[in-house]
């Protein structure tokens, strides 16, 4: 066999419904920080209003306010998170254009299926992030988890998870902490697979994620 090289251009088109959240004061700063939400497998579709059903979205639709500037998409019915690592790039792209956005505080978090697209998402794009929360989500193969290294994590995790099993967290947060990464795991004794209302009820969550920038 003859050795060959190959080399072609690829156009690619991505489509992604999303809620956007402003602080009340917005207009009152020159940026702000940005949160990324990614929902769980139940919210897929064409139907907003289904992304407000948990985490940061339905605390949101509650009457809660943040200081960040609050991204929610949603993933297409027939797709997963892990599917849609370049429209989610792309639309991070189109936020930082239209809004004031401080990009060296952008940060990433989702749960379930969610959780497994922070794992990947910022695996892929590692310098997009400033710090990632991913709750019980599968997480990513150990050559993709190299990429995290210097990207501080902070994971959560029911104990008693029947969907993803906390063995998925656990042995991220390790073979981050053995590789030399800022990594650390929140476990909830008892719980199942909804890990996700204390987290984002958690306020040092928040201040976790602004204490840290690229």
């Amino acid at each position: 066999m003859q050795a060959h090289r190959f080399s072609s251009e690829i156009r690619l088109r991505v489509d992604l419904n999303y809620l956007l959240y402003l602080p009340p004061d917005y207009e009152s700063r020159e940026s702000w920080p940005l949160i990324l939400f990614l929902h769980g497998r139940g919210e897929r579709g064409d139907d907003l209003e289904q992304v407000k059903l948990h985490g940061l979205p339905r605390r949101i639709a509650q009457g809660d306010h943040f200081p960040f500037i609050i991204v929610a998409p949603q993933c297409p019915a027939s797709s997963y998170w892990t599917e849609e690592l370049d429209a989610l790039n792309a639309l991070l792209d189109e936020v930082i254009a239209h809004y004031l956005v401080d990009s060296r505080r952008i940060y990433l978090t989702g749960l379930s299926m969610g959780g497994r697209g922070t794992w990947f998402l910022a695996g892929r794009y590692p310098e997009r992030f400033a710090a990632i929360a991913p709750i019980c989500g599968v997480g990513l193969n150990w050559q993709a988890q190299e990429r995290l290294t210097n990207l501080p994590v902070w994971a959560f995790h029911g104990e008693a998870d029947s969907v993803n099993p906390v063995t998925e967290s656990i042995n991220m947060i390790r073979w981050l902490r053995e590789a030399g990464g800022n990594a650390r795991l929140t476990l909830y004794p008892g719980v199942d697979h909804d890990s996700w209302t204390e987290t984002y009820h958690n306020p040092e969550l928040y201040d976790w994620f602004l204490s840290h920038s690229r």
